[in-house]
């Protein structure tokens, strides 16, 4: 009788810690995937330098721009096609470009899969749940609404996310580069193992400025 009962117990154990191990796992948040289409107004802060980035991004048609303003200085244009092909531009009279071929595409939705949950964390004023994606990015989403808040690179630069617009997508004629970018034959090949950039898995990248 006295056998019996300790393997009831035993047993009782047993299925206690198998129900909290799963209930732990399902617990454990996970981050939202971005939309297919979002337009976003980012404040930047890199060790004391300041820039503003308008943000589209279209995985549908597997294409994504940046247009970042630098504090009293220039605006750029940086255009990214799923193909690996990148244009950094100006619209003004000293019509620079230059053109970079990588061999990933754009950031997927998804990029975020396999981040390390460190918790919560009280970031500009909304409760966040904080990853880490392979030692490259801290990442901060809202609790409540999930969307994002803030991301940081490891080497310090700071993301803001100002506004957030899901669904919203630039007219096709914004993202065509200007012809001197065809013209100038200065095209240079980089690996994702660049500096400023991560490969996320085999389908996209995450840059600093993005």
């Amino acid at each position: 009788m006295k056998n019996i009962r300790v393997l009831v117990i035993l047993l009782f154990v047993v299925v206690a810690s198998t129900l909290l191990l799963i209930w732990s796992a399902e617990s454990v948040p996970t981050p939202t995937p971005w939309p297919q289409q979002f337009h976003s107004l980012l404040f930047v802060n890199y060790n004391g330098s300041l820039s503003l980035i308008d943000l589209w991004y279209d995985w549908t048609n597997g294409r994504n721009f940046n247009i970042i303003q630098d504090q009293l200085g220039k605006l750029l244009y940086d255009l990214e096609w799923n193909n690996g092909t990148i244009y950094r531009y100006t619209l003004d009279d000293k019509k620079k470009c230059s053109v970079a071929q990588i061999d990933v595409g754009v950031l997927p939705p998804n990029w975020l899969h396999g981040a390390a949950y460190l918790g919560q964390e009280l970031f500009d004023g909304f409760l966040c749940n904080v990853w880490q994606k392979v030692d490259f990015v801290w990442y901060y989403e809202d609790v409540v609404t999930k969307r994002p808040v803030h991301w940081i690179f490891y080497t310090g630069r700071s993301i803001h996310v100002m506004t957030f617009e899901v669904g919203a997508v630039l007219e096709d004629a914004k993202w065509q580069a200007p012809v001197y970018c065809f013209e100038s034959k200065q095209v240079k090949d980089r690996t994702a193992s660049d500096n400023s950039i991560m490969a996320i898995g085999s389908d996209g990248f995450l840059r600093e400025f993005i």
